[in-house]
Formats: C-alpha cells, sequence, structure tokens
C-alpha cells in the first residue's frame, strides 16, 4: 500500500509539472552540414583543394545560403583559378550578405595586393598619420631576442629614424621567461634612440594574424590612417596580405638585408597557400564550426 500511494503521488507531482512547464522540447540535433564545412577547411589546410571545393559544393546544394562556405568557395576559386566558380559564388554572397559579400572581395584584393609586394629594405617616405608596425618572432627561453628578430627591429629603427613623427607599433606576445615579444622589441628600440612616447606595446598576439588583428588595433589607438609593415623577407607577404584583411591601409612593406635576394621572385605554390589560409583566418571565418 505504501509503495502505491508514494507511486500515485509522484504520478501526481509529474502532472502538475508537465502543466506548468508544458512539454518538454526535443532534443537539439547536430546541423548535419557542420561535417561538410570542416572537411572542406580540412582539405584546404592540407593541400586537397578539389576535395574542399567539392565539400563545399555539397554543402551549398544542401544549403544554398551559407554565407561562411560561399565565402570560402569564392576565396578558394580563387586559388586554383576557377574564376566563373568565383564570381557566381560572390553574387549569389551579395544577393545574401552584402556586407559579407564585399569583406570577400576585400579578402581576395589583399591577397593579390601581397602576392605583388615585393621586400624592400628601404624606408618609406611617410607622414605623422601613417604608423609602423614591427612584427614580433618567437624569443630565447630566456626571454632574450634571436638574430631574426633583431634584424626585424633594425630595419624597423631605419624606418622609425627616417619618419621621426610616426608612432611605431610592436606586435608579438609568447612571453619566454616573463618577456613578450611586444616587450622585448620595445626595449630594444628606446634603447636604441627612439622615444618611448613612440613606441606602442602590443603584447598578446600569438600569430601573424592576431599581429594583424590586434596591431590593426593599436595603430588607430595612435591615430594611424596607415601603415608601412615591417618584418622579414619571407614574411612580408602573408604579413601585408593579413594587414589589409584586417582594414589597415599598407603603403609600405619594410624588410632586412637577410635573404632578401632570395625572397624577390613571386612566392611559389607553397607560399600561396599560407597567404591564402591567412587571409581567411584574419577575415575570421572558422576553421571549424
Amino acid at each position: 500500500m505504501r509503495i502505491a500511494r508514494r507511486l500515485k503521488y509522484l504520478l501526481a507531482a509529474c502532472a502538475a509539472a508537465f502543466a506548468i512547464i508544458g512539454p518538454l522540447a526535443p532534443a537539439a540535433t547536430a546541423d548535419p552540414l557542420v561535417p561538410l564545412y570542416n572537411a572542406a577547411q580540412a582539405s584546404f589546410l592540407d593541400g586537397n583543394d578539389s576535395a574542399g571545393l567539392a565539400a563545399l559544393a555539397e554543402l551549398l546544394v544542401q544549403n544554398p545560403i551559407d554565407a561562411q562556405a560561399l565565402s570560402l568557395q569564392a576565396i578558394w576559386s580563387d586559388y586554383v583559378g576557377d574564376v566563373l566558380t568565383r564570381e557566381v559564388a560572390l553574387t549569389r554572397l551579395g544577393a545574401i550578405d552584402a556586407n559579407m559579400a564585399a569583406g570577400t572581395r576585400n579578402v581576395i584584393g589583399a591577397i593579390g595586393a601581397a602576392m605583388g609586394t615585393l621586400p624592400n629594405p628601404l624606408p618609406a617616405l611617410i607622414g605623422p598619420h601613417t604608423g609602423i608596425v614591427v612584427l614580433g618572432y618567437g624569443l630565447l627561453p630566456d626571454g632574450s631576442m634571436r638574430p631574426e628578430l633583431v634584424n626585424r627591429l633594425i630595419a624597423a629603427w631605419v624606418q622609425a629614424i627616417a619618419a621621426p613623427w610616426s608612432p611605431v607599433v610592436v606586435t608579438g606576445g609568447n612571453p619566454q621567461n616573463g618577456v613578450s615579444e611586444g616587450a622585448a622589441m620595445a626595449g630594444w628600440l628606446t634603447s636604441h634612440g627612439i622615444p618611448a612616447t613612440r613606441v606602442l606595446i602590443e603584447d598578446r598576439a600569438g600569430s601573424t594574424v592576431q599581429n594583424a588583428l590586434f596591431g590593426t588595433a593599436r595603430l588607430r589607438d595612435a591615430g594611424a590612417d596607415s601603415a608601412v609593415v615591417v618584418t622579414s623577407p619571407n614574411h612580408i607577404r602573408r604579413a601585408v596580405g593579413d594587414f589589409v584583411v584586417a582594414g589597415t591601409r599598407v603603403v609600405g612593406a619594410m624588410t632586412s638585408l637577410d635573404q632578401l635576394v632570395s625572397q624577390l621572385p613571386p612566392p611559389n605554390r607553397v607560399a600561396q597557400r599560407s597567404i591564402y589560409l591567412d587571409a581567411t583566418r584574419t577575415f575570421l571565418l572558422p576553421p571549424a564550426r
């Protein structure tokens, strides 16, 4: 009898709760298109462009208004030289999300600008509204700088001397022994005569993409509407592309002399892929979702 009575009370309580909150919502189901998007991004990372574009095409058959997929399709069709698919994707994207379509065209334009960039060891003639942004490089375990970073700083110092009114942004996190790349770079520049008031530290970036995103924000803080990007010759094209995508108007690309001659020819396909991958990340297209 006790068990029956308790069961009766339990059923009554459940019925009362059901009357208050209503039926339980069905469990959320995973988006079946997510694996296709992720497979496409993984294929582009691995260098299998045909598989990546095929995954996007299949995704877009099932969901023709997926803006991220259309943006990726346009960018990677540009990489493989399929102009027709690129333009169709951009047109479809424009009808769905005009801002994203414009941003995607900017990404493709930024990549083109990056491809056409030549490493330049000579300073640009710039005014006070153009900043100088120097990209960091991994420190040694004791927090000291590697020769490659010193070479970048020497180039930045030459540019800063040639443009005495321009702000200088140093961007790089990845601390070693309690010292970030940005702090180490700022210390080097000030110890070589650049006033500390000119040097703005960005010490969170852990990649070229973050250098561009966070460095652009610091440039704007300094009132700069354009920038000269300073990094190594083998890094300058990728850096320029990322900064343009991030919203910086790049008016100069200065490098050190180290390995300069070897980097003068146009980038090979491996280097081009890195530029495309970085540009999509700077545009904040997720690598997976």
